[in-house]
């Protein structure tokens, strides 16, 4: 098992590690006609804020022009008519990128990608969704559809209503397509959900899903227009599209998994994940099974590793798992 974690004292230093990772696989990528590009996914939300913050700070000491990237995740149903209206909306994953690492890169990356959220109308899918209401030939739903947990909208190839197959199409099945057009992914950096989960790929969702159109659960609703993200419900986006824990923990599509983490929030899941077992209900514990194949980094401050830090049973259990736990503070 390749499976390592990273204790740090606080954010700012979960951030320097991080960044430390992230440059140093950058720097030590030699181009090929084979593979010319290194290939990331990149996380939205606090986690990642100054780890970027770094990176473009030392954007002298590398080439962007050989990094190729594409985000976990994006808001569908974003106020705003048009999809360059959603896109500059404040929430939106594509202006996050934008005013915290790609506009402040002066040379830019040779590809960045955000998953096309913001192109789909959020009133015309839900009349959709309204109208092929029970008919799984048009659509399904993968999870428990009771508001509690986020489900993923499933659309056939051959599905009966033309938006839905333009969505899976278009934005669902090209976005993957268009990740592994370079290759296997090098390295994807993920934060961690409050349940536990990666980018909107929520609790209860099967783990085994690539690319998801999510229907949100209540609870993430809720948090968004608690945390001042929106300002009602109304406004709130309802959906979103996100690349699903089935692609990020396939050995197949990736070498390497960077987990960033930090403050009380994330203990518990932390937690969850390292000692319970591989389930939907955490989606990041499927970093346990991905580990036996791929390259597991978790970078952690003291607080979110509570549930094992200084633990000697703790401790000892996940060293006989294969865990190393690297105290760095």
């Amino acid at each position: 098992m390749k499976f390592k974690i990273y204790v740090t004292r606080d954010f700012d230093h979960m951030s320097q590690v991080a960044a430390n990772i992230t440059l140093g696989k950058i720097t030590d990528f030699i181009p090929t006609d084979q593979k010319p590009y290194i290939n990331f996914i990149l996380p939205t939300g606090n986690s990642p804020t100054g780890m970027y913050k770094i990176v473009v700070e030392r954007q002298d000491t590398f080439d962007p022009s050989i990094v190729a990237s594409h985000n976990l995740d994006e808001y569908v149903g974003l106020p705003g008519n048009t999809i360059a209206e959603r896109k500059k909306h404040k929430e939106s994953y594509d202006r996050f990128m934008g005013e915290n690492l790609f506009d402040k890169l002066r040379k830019p990356f040779h590809e960045y990608k955000v998953p096309g959220g913001c192109e789909i109308d959020q009133i015309i899918l839900e009349e959709e969704l309204q109208k092929y209401e029970n008919n799984s030939d048009a659509y399904f739903y993968e999870g428990v559809l009771d508001g509690k947990k986020g489900v993923a909208i499933t659309i056939p190839e051959n599905s009966p209503s033309d938006y839905l197959k333009q969505i899976k199409k278009d934005i669902l099945d090209s976005y993957i397509l268009s990740i592994r057009k370079n290759g296997k992914v090098d390295l994807t950096i993920v934060g961690v959900g409050g349940r536990g989960h990666i980018a909107f790929h929520e609790s209860g969702i099967p783990i085994n899903l690539e690319m998801l159109l999510v229907k949100l659960d209540e609870n993430t609703i809720k948090n968004a227009i608690a945390d001042g993200h929106f300002s009602s419900r109304e406004e709130s986006p309802r959906y979103a599209i996100s690349t699903g824990a089935g692609f990020v923990f396939n050995p197949d599509y990736n070498s390497e998994i960077l987990l960033l983490a930090n403050g009380k929030r994330k203990t518990e899941p932390i937690t969850e994940a390292l000692f319970g077992n591989i389930t939907s209900d955490v989606p990041i514990s499927g970093c346990q099974d991905f580990a036996k194949s791929g390259k597991v980094i978790w970078v952690v401050d003291e607080i979110a590793a509570e549930g094992f830090l200084n633990k000697k049973a703790e401790e000892n259990y996940l060293k006989n798992k294969g865990i190393q736990i690297v105290d760095i503070r």
